[in-house]
C-alpha cells in the first residue's frame, strides 16, 4: 500500500472524491433517486478510505514524535507503543476496505438461509447460521430486515431471508455464500449420538437500476400464502406473502429454478415489488458465478447441501473447532463465531481473493 500509483492510489481517490462531489452539485442528478444513492455510497465510501489514510499519516507523525522524545532520552516507550497498536490496527482495518474494491462490493446483501437434507437436525442449524449473521450484521451497525421466515416442524426453520444494508455489506458477506456444516451431539437424539448436518447460505447483491437483467416475466410463477413472522408469529391473516418462482437458462446453457419470497410488507403489491428485486439479485447473483467459474478465480458458492461441497466446518463435538476450508483459517473459539465475531474468516477470504487477482 502506497501513497500513489499502487494498491491504494491515494491522490487517485482523492481526484475520485472531487468528481462525485461534483456530480452532486448537478440538479439532475436527482431526478433519479437511484443514481443518486449510488453515487452517495461511493462518495461516502472513497471520503472513508482517504480519512482512513489521513488518520494513519497522523499517527505515523505522532510515533515519529515519540521516537525524537525517546531517542533524547525520555521515558515515553508506554506511549509509543500504544500509537504502534493503534497505527497497526487502523492499518489492517484500511487493507480490509481497500480490499473490497469489486463492481458489487459496496451494495446491500440479500441473505438466504436453506436447511439440507436431515429434517429437524438441518433444520435447527438453518436456525443457528440465521442468528449468527444476523448478530455479525448487529454488531456492524448494520440494518437487518427480515424479508421471509418459514418455521421448522419441530424446531430451526425451512427457509429464511434477509436483507442486510450498511457500507458494503454484499463485500463482506460474500465470503459467507455456500454450504455450512456443522459436526455437534444431537440435543435431539435421546441416545446422545454425535450427528453431522449441512445447511446452505446464499448471498446475492441488491441489485438496483443502474444494473439491467431481463427476464421473461412468463417464466416467473406467482405463489401467495399467508404471511407469518419468525417464531410462528402471526403477522397478516390474508395471504399477502407472495413467492416468485423462476424457471429458465443462464448465460451458459443451465437451467435453474430460483426462488424469492417476500411477506415484510402488509400490502401484497409491495410484497411481490420486493420479491422481484430480490429474484433478480439472486438471479444476476448466479451469473456472477459464471463469470466467476470462467475466469478460474472463484469457486461456485451454490453447491449442493451434502458432504464434500462445504465452505467451512463447525465442530462442537469431539473438541471446539470452526475451519474454513478455502482458506484453511481456524479458531477453536466456536461460540464467539455463533455470537456473529466472523470479521477474520471474512478477512482471510478477501485476502486470499486479492492474491490471487493478483497472481
Amino acid at each position: 500500500m502506497i501513497r500513489s500509483g499502487g494498491i491504494f492510489d491515494y491522490d487517485k481517490r482523492k481526484v475520485r472524491v472531487i468528481e462525485l462531489q461534483d456530480q452532486t452539485q448537478d440538479p439532475e442528478l436527482w431526478n433519479d433517486p437511484d443514481r443518486a444513492q449510488s453515487i452517495m455510497k461511493e462518495l461516502d465510501h472513497e471520503k472513508q478510505l482517504v480519512q482512513s489514510w489521513d488518520d494513519l499519516d497522523e499517527l505515523r507523525d505522532s510515533i515519529l514524535v515519540y521516537k525524537q522524545f525517546l531517542d533524547e532520552g525520555e521515558d515515553v516507550s508506554d506511549e509509543i507503543q500504544t500509537e504502534i497498536a493503534r497505527f497497526r490496527k487502523k492499518l489492517e482495518d484500511l487493507e480490509l476496505q481497500n480490499m473490497l474494491s469489486d463492481v458489487d462490493d459496496h451494495r446491500d446483501a440479500i441473505v438466504t438461509f436453506n436447511p439440507g437434507a436431515g429434517g429437524t437436525e438441518s433444520q435447527d442449524w438453518a436456525e443457528m447460521l440465521f442468528r449468527m449473521h444476523t448478530r455479525w450484521a448487529e454488531k456492524k451497525g448494520f440494518k437487518v430486515s427480515v424479508i421471509e421466515y418459514q418455521d421448522g416442524e419441530v424446531a430451526g426453520l425451512k427457509s429464511a431471508t434477509i436483507e442486510v444494508s450498511g457500507p458494503n455489506a454484499y463485500g463482506y458477506l460474500k465470503s459467507e455464500s455456500g454450504v455450512h456444516r456443522l459436526v455437534r451431539i444431537s440435543p435431539f437424539d435421546s441416545n446422545a449420538r454425535r450427528h453431522t448436518s449441512f445447511s446452505s447460505v446464499f448471498v446475492s447483491p441488491v441489485i438496483d437500476d443502474t444494473i439491467e437483467l431481463n427476464i421473461n416475466e412468463s417464466d416467473v410463477e406467482l405463489q401467495r400464502f399467508h404471511a407469518s413472522g419468525a417464531g410462528g408469529q402471526n403477522v397478516n391473516k390474508v395471504e399477502t406473502g407472495v413467492r416468485l418462482i423462476w424457471t429458465g437458462k443462464l448465460s451458459d446453457g443451465t437451467e435453474e429454478r430460483v426462488v424469492a419470497e417476500c411477506q415484510q410488507e402488509r400490502s401484497q403489491l409491495q410484497n411481490r415489488e420486493k420479491a422481484m428485486v430480490m429474484l433478480k439479485s439472486k438471479i444476476y447473483e448466479l451469473e456472477k458465478k459464471i463469470k466467476e467459474r470462467e475466469k478460474q478465480k472463484l469457486e461456485d458458492s451454490k453447491g449442493s447441501n451434502e458432504w464434500g461441497s462445504q465452505i467451512r466446518s463447525y465442530v462442537f463435538h469431539p473438541y471446539n473447532m470452526v475451519k474454513d476450508h478455502r482458506t484453511n483459517h481456524e479458531t477453536g473459539d466456536v461460540q464467539g463465531v455463533m455470537d456473529g465475531d466472523l470479521d477474520e474468516f471474512m478477512k482471510a477470504y478477501l485476502l486470499a481473493n486479492t492474491a490471487e487477482q493478483i497472481a
